[in-house]
């Protein structure tokens, strides 16, 4: 009995041992490689990748590689040729997830078609070109409540206009009226907005261009995306 106990404490050790000494590396990796990019580069993370030798370091919400003695920094994907995996997408996707919680709706411009079942919330710049085309897009969803985050990032007029369609009577009619129909929004600009707290969030979760949609996963979709892929990945928030 004593010897199986001793077996199992030298065991123990053994993988404990192991543990700390991969910890020790990686710690050095980081290190040596922050050395090496200097810093205005700061490295978040760095682990062990799939590939023996091969280690995921993350630098802010980018996925790199890099080896045992940091001599590479690799850019690129990791797939897995059984399965068809995309490792690097899904961690990719991983780190740019939010938490629905964490969006503010009275922040937002909020659109109810029929039942408004669906969710999804959008950040957006009046004066985006790629908005613009989601928004005629976006027409042909039903059964959705879509929140509109407004960022002025674009251009010197965005907040203007930004404020102005927050400030008016009506401010999803008067959104939809510019980015539909072309028709500028005009009158007050002096009402108290949600602009400095839409930014601020843009700013802690990466968010740096327009169209930005998420669902309520947390998933991110950038850009304009078609009416299908939204529908498709609405589809697969049912299961």
């Amino acid at each position: 009995m004593n010897k199986l106990f001793s077996t199992i404490a030298l065991v123990s050790f053994l993988a404990l041992s192991i543990g700390a000494v991969s910890a020790q590396s990686e710690q050095q990796i980081r290190s040596d490689l922050q050395k090496k990019l200097g810093s205005n580069t700061k490295i978040k993370s760095v682990s062990p990748s799939p590939i023996s030798g091969v280690y995921e370091v993350l630098v802010g919400n980018e996925v790199f590689y890099t080896d045992a003695n940091s001599k590479y920094l690799i850019q690129g994907e990791i797939i897995e040729i059984a399965t068809g995996k995309n490792i690097t997408e899904q961690k990719q996707a991983d780190l740019n997830r939010i938490k629905w919680s964490e969006l503010n709706p009275s922040n937002a411009l909020k659109a109810v078609r029929g039942n408004g079942s669906r969710q999804l919330a959008i950040f957006s710049d009046p004066n985006c070109g790629y908005c613009k085309r989601l928004e005629k897009s976006l027409q042909q969803l039903d059964n959705v409540t879509i929140y509109t985050y407004l960022i002025p990032i674009l251009s010197p007029d965005s907040a203007q206009k930004s404020k102005q369609i927050w400030c008016s009577i009506d401010p999803q009619k008067t959104y939809i009226d510019w980015m539909i129909n072309g028709i500028s929004p005009s009158g007050k600009s002096d009402c108290t907005t949600p602009l400095d707290k839409n930014m601020a969030f843009a700013k802690t979760y990466g968010i740096t261009g327009t169209p930005t949609i998420f669902f309520t996963d947390g998933s991110r979709f950038p850009g304009a995306v078609q009416i299908t892929d939204i529908e498709k990945k609405f589809g697969s928030l049912k299961q």
